[in-house]
């Protein structure tokens, strides 16, 4: 078989590996792009970024999936951040956990494109986050965080950037709004990982510390530095983050629900939400001005999604209107509308995905 014919062949398996709904990838010049939602198909046969269109009433329409010419699990990598957009929206990262890479994809005339696939200086990545021209990657498998430089067209690997984690069971890793610390939560030593960054973005060594609840999971930042986390026991906790750690808050307020395990906070600061994956809900938390958490509801179920929903991965727009959840159960994306009172109001489901599509991010 010549080279030409062997790269189609490939071509052809890693698209064929995609859902029937998926197969028109790139081809989608009369999509709106601007501000859309993506997830990772996480497919052992073939990873690729699935991107959803928002409509200005908050709805989604998909678009199609995008090759990242790396591999996934075909599972639940557990894990917060497994995609990232940067801030202009031009450019998508995903890892690639299955092959230990890191792709970066650019959205160019309402399309998405892939731009480079490279190693992911680790095994196992399943969560990666941005601050400018640098980005941080969590490899689970060697249990490392590692830095690059994004330069054009270029994901650089940063020398001297990589650091060991503190604990087991890594599920998060990302850079404070200050740009001076990157924080890992550490689901089986029930721990966060606070490591300061020096001028050159190089990751210095860390300190441990005991989360408040037990099985730190997903986190967000709001933008005075303080980290929100929730906690697969059960609860949510917050944190002010400094090089000597992470410093309690509000310590493991109950959501009432199962298995609270992704995390965002909104743009304002003034809520957070974990999807509870155990209860197939919704909780809500009002953010006091000192950082403090109280539910929103006094049940913790802010929005039911139904038996079997299985919510994972979380976004919220960047004018804070509007609440997404990677819906497991489904294989589908939800959307809710956020009243001024953190109340959410459901505006529907879109999909079909692949079973073990993780992350999720909005441009």
């Amino acid at each position: 078989m010549t080279k030409l014919k062997l790269a189609l062949a490939v071509a052809v398996v890693l698209v064929a590996a995609l859902p029937a709904a998926a197969v028109a990838h790139a081809a989608h010049a009369a999509a709106d792009l601007h501000n859309a939602v993506y997830t990772i198909t996480n497919s052992a046969a073939g990873n690729g970024v699935a991107a959803f269109a928002r409509g200005h009433d908050g709805s989604l329409t998909y678009v199609g999936t995008t090759p990242t010419g790396g591999l996934g699990t075909g599972a639940n990598l557990g894990s917060q951040g497994a995609v990232a957009v940067s801030k202009d929206g031009k450019r998508i990262y995903a890892v690639n956990a299955g092959s230990d890479t890191i792709s970066e994809l650019a959205v160019r005339h309402n399309t998405l494109s892939l731009v480079t696939t490279v190693s992911a200086n680790g095994v196992r990545p399943i969560s990666l986050t941005l601050d400018g021209n640098r980005l941080y990657v969590l490899d689970a498998g060697s249990a490392t965080i590692t830095g690059f430089t994004l330069r054009g067209h270029s994901i650089v690997a940063l020398p001297s950037s990589t650091q060991p984690l503190l604990g087991s069971g890594p599920a998060q890793v990302s850079f404070s709004p200050h740009h001076d610390q990157l924080v890992v939560t550490e689901k089986a030593s029930g721990t966060l990982d606070v490591y300061p960054v020096d001028a050159h973005g190089r990751a210095l060594p860390g300190t441990s510390t005991a989360s408040a609840g037990a099985t730190p999971f997903g986190f967000a930042f709001d933008n005075k530095g303080r980290a929100y986390v929730s906690e697969a026991g059960g609860t949510a906790s917050s944190y002010a983050v400094d090089n000597a750690g992470a410093h309690v808050i509000s310590g493991a307020v109950q959501t009432h629900q199962g298995a609270p395990c992704w995390l965002v906070v909104t743009p304002n600061g003034r809520f957070a939400y974990t999807a509870n994956a155990g209860s197939a809900t919704i909780s809500g938390f009002a953010i006091g001005r000192n950082g403090s958490l109280s539910l929103l509801d006094p049940t913790g179920a802010n929005a039911a999604l139904g038996a079997g929903a299985h919510p994972l991965d979380e976004a919220v727009s960047q004018d804070g209107r509007f609440f997404y959840v990677l819906v497991d159960g489904r294989h589908t994306v939800a959307a809710f509308r956020i009243a001024k009172d953190g109340s959410l109001t459901p505006l529907g489901e879109v999909g079909t995905l692949p079973a073990g599509a993780v992350g999720l991010a909005i441009g």
